[in-house]
């Protein structure tokens, strides 16, 4: 049985008409990815892959 994911859209997605952002869902194992623009198109990344991700545009935020 697939579990029914909540999505949460990214907090800098901003207003306004369009569907410009990222979304995320967390499962029991996973966090699940995707633009709103194509919500059947789901990215599952490596924990760790993700972790460096996140680390990095937290290091060049300004």
């Amino acid at each position: 049985m697939t579990a029914l994911k909540t999505w949460q859209k990214s907090s800098f997605s901003g207003g306004g008409d369009g569907n410009n952002c990222v979304e995320l869902a967390s499962t029991s194992n996973h966090i699940h990815l995707r633009e709103s623009d194509d919500p059947a198109t789901e990215l599952i990344p490596a924990t760790a892959a993700l972790a460096h991700l996140l680390r990095a545009l937290k290091a060049t935020e300004r």
